[in-house]
């Protein structure tokens, strides 16, 4: 009976060691793991009329452009099930961040120390800068010098119409999209379209170029970054990290190359 008895502890003893190997293991494995955010599900805002960055789909209600498909991208390696995009105005973004109705805002929206009071941005993911747009057969406009005193058409709550408003003597019109500006320069109820470059070149290139041209050397040096609310500290880290994937594994490069047809 007493040599059963000393089996039966013997037994029970090794049961509880391999036990606690087992859950040793298991604790390195969920340490070394990527932590899935707590949502299923990123909702990303945006203003969808500023080509190539975020414009619709042809015949269709979604939205494409290379915002559109980095922030995709990013929501996948961050572990969400669901990249949602939200339309809204570009000067409701940051508002929208604010009071949590989204999560975050990709829109070519320039870094700059005012936003940057507002919200958090991930690290510059596009280098870019303003110019300006004037009607091809304007031969008295050749920089943004030759302004004073003339007629602007901007896209509300950007820089270019920061820029606009520091001409002197200029009266500044604001329109919800740049398409809208362009439409007034070509109405010639304005001189000229202060706006992003990059824009403004997609713009001439897919027909602009027929009654408008750019005038001078860029305005600007600008960098994009991605907008989250202020108190989302985790989720600017967990984007700055998904950026740094998609540039180490290739995916950033691919999409760069598909929207600008050159290597970043």
């Amino acid at each position: 009976m007493k040599k059963l008895w000393v089996l039966m502890c013997a037994l029970v003893l090794a049961v509880g060691l391999l036990a606690a190997g087992c859950g040793g293991d298991t604790g390195k494995k969920d340490a070394g793991a990527a932590a899935k955010p707590a949502k299923k599900e990123l909702l990303v805002g945006t203003e969808p009329s500023f080509a190539p960055f975020e414009f619709p789909k042809e015949n269709s209600k979604e939205f494409t452009g290379f915002d559109i498909e980095l922030i995709q991208a990013m929501a996948k390696d961050m572990g969400y099930e669901k990249c949602t995009i939200v339309n809204m105005g570009f000067d409701a973004l940051i508002p929208a961040l604010d009071a949590g109705n989204i999560d975050a805002a990709i829109a070519g929206m320039t870094i700059t120390d005012e936003r940057a009071k507002k919200v958090n941005f991930s690290q510059p993911y596009y280098k870019s800068g303003l110019t300006v747009l004037v009607r091809k057969e304007d031969a008295t406009i050749k920089s943004i010098d030759d302004l004073k005193g003339k007629k602007i058409a901007v896209q509300l709550g950007t820089t270019g119409a920061m820029r606009a408003e520091k001409v002197e003597g200029a009266k500044v019109t604001t329109f919800n999209t740049n398409d809208l500006a362009c439409i007034e320069l070509k109405n010639k109820s304005v001189d000229a379209v202060i706006g992003d470059l990059p824009v403004e070149q997609y713009f001439l290139k897919n027909g602009g170029s027929a009654y408008a041209k750019i005038v001078g050397q860029p305005l600007t040096s600008e960098n994009y970054g991605i907008a989250v609310a202020k108190k989302n500290t985790e989720l600017a880290k967990n984007m700055d990290k998904s950026l740094e994937n998609l540039k180490k594994n290739g995916q950033f490069d691919k999409l760069y190359q598909k929207w600008f047809g050159v290597s970043k």
